[in-house]
């Protein structure tokens, strides 16, 4: 049973959310053969005060 947890900032829509997982899903079923229903796609959303690239928070740049 393949696992994939997808990391990304909030804001995304609940209909891009759905594209997201549906994409990720049809993409793990083509590379590995896995049947669709055994794939599991967890989505992470954090803020972007929770979230830094060199040493800088994403919610501290302008």
């Amino acid at each position: 049973m393949p696992y994939v947890t997808v990391k990304m900032i909030e804001g995304r829509s609940e209909d891009q959310k759905k594209a997201l997982v549906e994409k990720v899903t049809d993409a793990v079923v083509e590379t590995t053969g896995a049947p669709a229903e055994k794939v599991v796609v967890f989505i992470e959303e954090m803020t972007k005060s929770h979230y830094a690239v060199g040493g800088k928070r994403l919610s501290d740049e302008s």
